[in-house]
């Protein structure tokens, strides 16, 4: 199930620095980041294999996810929020400010074979 964890951020008079290290659940095999993006609806599926992480790491957007189970919203606007997302996890993006920048780590290489496009049934 999609879940949110907080990243570890060190803040001082000089400004904030956040940690990716162990809070990651999986080894990264691929790094990708949106960013530009007009009124579209991103993502539309879920995977075989791939789990991913994903931060907005400026402006926000909602990630909508459904696991066949639990329908659920993620507001992603702040760059210590990390949405890990299950292989389960059908999701979306959407409603992104023009100045988001949506970064994604996945616990995969990119294979179209490990896309399933299909939504689970209402």
């Amino acid at each position: 199930m999609a879940h949110i964890i907080n990243l570890t951020t060190h803040s001082d008079k000089r400004g904030n620095l956040t940690v990716i290290e162990s809070q990651i659940p999986f080894s990264i095999k691929r790094i990708f980041y949106i960013y530009g993006v007009d009124d579209s609806v991103r993502g539309g599926h879920r995977h075989h294999k791939t789990i991913q992480a994903a931060v907005c790491l400026h402006g926000s957007c909602i990630v909508s996810n459904n696991d066949g189970e639990k329908k659920e919203d993620f507001l992603l606007d702040h760059p210590s929020k990390c949405l890990i997302l299950e292989q389960r996890d059908w999701h979306t993006m959407h409603h992104f400010t023009p100045d988001a920048v949506f970064l994604v780590f996945a616990s995969e290489p990119f294979d179209p074979a490990d896309y399933i496009y299909e939504k689970y049934p209402d």
